[in-house]
């Protein structure tokens, strides 16, 4: 499986793709500081949801000036990895900021680069973002009581279509299978590069449901061309009119949280100064306008908090993908 994520022939493509944004990010810091040019690496391709929280925050920052120049560049590829590898490398680096989050944990427990977060300076926990499932509007599911007792009972017959193995979407339909007896290796889960393909496939009845986030189905839920059955927040999220698999009788809960991490080796002044960077553009009322556009909760930690949560949350993600067979 791990071959999937990450075989020699996408690593050549994808380093020819980011091979440009990736150098001009290591030339462009010497001798800047994260006030007067601070630059924000997406680890997916445009249009994606870290590209999303990126550029919200760049335009936060840009609006109330708390850094004089922002700019986010892309390096896409295998859950966040290469976008984290190629961080690990910039040792010293004091004004880059990573957008990371929850679908990196997979791709790290799956890649064959030996790379993790204890390679980069972790900065700040900012946003939690909710998946949800969803079949097509003629499903005959009409709730996830209807589509979960059909699941347990041919879960070969119900394919589950989401993003890339070990992503967020992956973990769910293995958590929600076991919550409802199925083994997590008999998930018929089908992995897609996208929203927009996941979508395709549910709209074609190539799959009986999809799991993804919420703004990637927002549009169609809204437009009834889906039906949401439920969503992975632990508690009602404002905007988000669906029932949470917990409301439902589902002990299942698992945030698409978002953050930022900084290159090794920096020093503790310039570590606090990309914090602080980050506490005044969480402050901002640009900021609480994108929380709420994009449905989602403030998630906001630092310092003890935020390491306490990526080891607890690593070894969670580790012993889902575990029992997922990957």
């Amino acid at each position: 499986m791990k071959k999937a994520i990450l075989t020699a022939a996408f690593a050549t493509v994808t380093a020819v793709l980011v091979l440009a944004a990736t150098a001009n990010a290591s030339s462009a810091g010497g001798g800047a500081t994260a006030r007067s040019k601070l630059t924000m690496m997406a680890p997916a391709a445009p249009g994606g949801g870290w590209d999303a929280f990126a550029r919200e925050g760049q335009q936060a920052l840009r609006a109330n000036g708390i850094v004089n120049n922002a700019r986010v560049i892309n390096v896409p590829g295998a859950g966040g990895t290469i976008g984290l590898g190629q961080v690990a490398q910039m040792p010293g680096r004091e004004d880059l900021l990573l957008a990371t989050g929850a679908a990196m944990m997979g791709g790290i427990e799956l890649s064959t680069a030996d790379v993790s977060f204890d390679d980069v300076t972790l900065i700040a926990r900012v946003a939690d973002d909710y998946n949800v499932l969803v079949v097509p509007k003629d499903s005959p599911y009409e709730t996830i009581d209807d589509f979960t007792a059909a699941w347990a009972a041919d879960p070969g017959g119900h394919a589950i279509a989401g993003g890339s193995l070990g992503s967020i979407d992956h973990l769910l339909s293995g958590l929600l299978g076991r919550e409802i007896g199925i083994d997590p290796r008999d998930v018929n889960y089908v992995a897609y590069a996208g929203g927009g393909e996941v979508l395709t496939s549910l709209l074609s009845n190539t799959a009986s449901a999809g799991i993804s986030s919420y703004n990637d189905f927002r549009d169609q839920i809204e437009a009834g061309s889906v039906r949401a059955l439920g969503t992975s927040a632990a508690e009602p999220v404002d905007g988000i009119d669906v029932p949470t698999f917990i409301e439902s009788g589902y002990n299942v809960e698992m945030s698409n949280w978002r953050g930022y991490a900084a290159p090794p080796g920096i020093s503790h002044e310039a570590r606090q100064e990309l914090v602080d960077i980050v506490t005044e553009m969480h402050a901002t009322s640009e900021w609480d306008d994108s929380m709420t556009r994009n449905r989602w909760s403030d998630s906001y930690s630092i310092d003890g908090d935020f390491e306490e949560f990526i080891a607890t949350e690593s070894e969670r993600v580790r012993s889902i993908i575990e029992e997922l067979g990957l």
